[in-house]
């Protein structure tokens, strides 16, 4: 097919299959998750069926390794004439202070920010991350986020490692009013080392570009007071981002009964962390013989797979919906590596090693997740054993690599520890 009737089949899926309400800003130009509204599922879909329909796919490795943007470079990569992927930036050294920072939890990211503002590595505070609590519904469907995920376990390490105290100030046996009221009064009398942390539905931000666009999208930001009382200051580290949003569109954000909760704390009682103290957050987070995100994501097809209480192959899709979301936090392993390589003053060239194995394993959720989504839309049950054999792959690339990180933090204890004794 030509590049124009790729394009035109791309518009005829948006219209008659996914029926997009957003179809009047299609253009080649037109971008596809800011423009068009397409997430992570409805991207999935648009594949599968240009796939199904119209004979138009790409190999795993191609589509892992390409992000399209707009129109035009989804019928690039459909036509086989996209520009290769080019290499990650480096980031400048492990060692440097340019090195690249991950962003993959919203909480952790707001702590972090403080961290970093205070000269303090934050590097160590995402041990926490890259097997953090998610949920499994009754309805065997995966959540990144539900009412019964508090964060204590952050809040608790952040006062042991870093002596700020995080508390709560949203009431949930209070009304959305009541909880207002307190949010506008916290930032229009905060001080200057207050950070609010507020969570909003960032669906109801449209302005607030993302790449997942879930709805709804629980999101913790923090709020300082903008420029007027019509507007906040908004800080949004996970996403890289600040600047002024309308007051009332926050406001709208926060009130929307998919989201409940605040948090707050003062940058002035940070202090560095011990090494033993760092010793104890790692270990209290590491899991040497588990992966439970894998796991639960082995349970949830299964569970379908064999029709339990109801369960179809077609509720798949839907019930791994948010499996990217939760999958991107494996990259919070590189900030591990990186925090044991800089202590040991290691070299850059096998640190590099571990980011690449990092980056399989993140694209390949992305390919398991794509692999699951064709299964429930053709239930094609020859699809099986390639979606087992993923999940086992998975599972020996984490487990290998938990083996290495394991190996670092012994050496680190064994570097730092007697020395901090002593």
């Amino acid at each position: 097919m030509t590049r124009e009737s790729i394009i035109d089949a791309i518009r005829s899926v948006l219209r008659d299959h996914l029926k997009t309400p957003h179809l009047d800003a299609f253009a080649p130009a037109a971008r596809l998750n800011e423009d068009l509204y397409l997430d992570s599922i409805l991207m999935m879909e648009l594949f599968l069926e240009l796939e199904l329909s119209h004979g138009l796919s790409v190999p795993d490795d191609v589509m892992a390794a390409q992000s399209p943007a707009t129109v035009a470079d989804l019928a690039d990569l459909l036509a086989g004439t996209a520009p290769a992927a080019a290499s990650a930036p480096a980031g400048g050294s492990v060692h440097g202070e340019d090195y690249v920072d991950i962003k993959v939890h919203c909480v952790v990211s707001c702590l972090s920010d403080a961290l970093k503002r205070a000269g303090i590595d934050h590097r160590p505070f995402y041990f926490g991350v890259w097997d953090a609590d998610f949920a499994v519904s009754a309805g065997r469907s995966l959540h990144y986020h539900t009412p019964a995920i508090n964060h204590d376990a952050f809040r608790h390490w952040y006062r042991r490692l870093y002596g700020a105290e995080v508390r709560e100030w949203y009431d949930r046996g209070r009304s959305k009013d009541d909880n207002l009221a307190v949010l506008l009064d916290l930032v229009e009398t905060r001080s200057d080392t207050l950070s609010i942390m507020a969570m909003v539905d960032l669906f109801h931000l449209p302005e607030r570009e993302n790449k997942f666009n879930q709805n709804p999208f629980p999101h913790y930001l923090m709020l300082e007071p903008g420029r007027d009382r019509d507007s906040f200051r908004v800080l949004d580290p996970d996403f890289r981002w600040e600047g002024e949003i309308a007051r009332d569109k926050i406001i709208n954000a926060f009130r929307q009964p998919t989201v409940a909760g605040g948090f707050l704390f003062d940058r002035r009682d940070l202090r560095r962390p011990g090494a033993a103290a760092l010793k104890g957050y790692f270990d209290a987070c590491f899991k040497p013989d588990a992966n439970p995100l894998t796991a639960a994501v082995r349970t949830i097809v299964t569970a379908h797979l064999d029709g339990r209480d109801g369960l179809t192959v077609a509720g798949l899709g839907e019930a791994l919906r948010e499996l990217p979301v939760i999958s991107i936090r494996k990259y919070a392993y590189e900030h591990g590596f990186a925090f044991f390589w800089r202590a040991l003053h290691l070299p850059d060239e096998t640190f590099l090693a571990r980011c690449d194995a990092i980056e399989e394993i993140v694209q390949g959720f992305r390919a398991l997740h794509y692999a699951v989504h064709r299964l429930s839309q053709t239930g094609d049950g020859a699809l099986v054993p390639d979606i087992a054999a993923r999940l086992d792959r998975l599972d020996r690339q984490e487990f290998a690599l938990k083996a290495d990180l394991a190996t670092v933090f012994r050496a680190w204890c064994a570097a730092v520890l007697p020395a901090e004794a002593a």
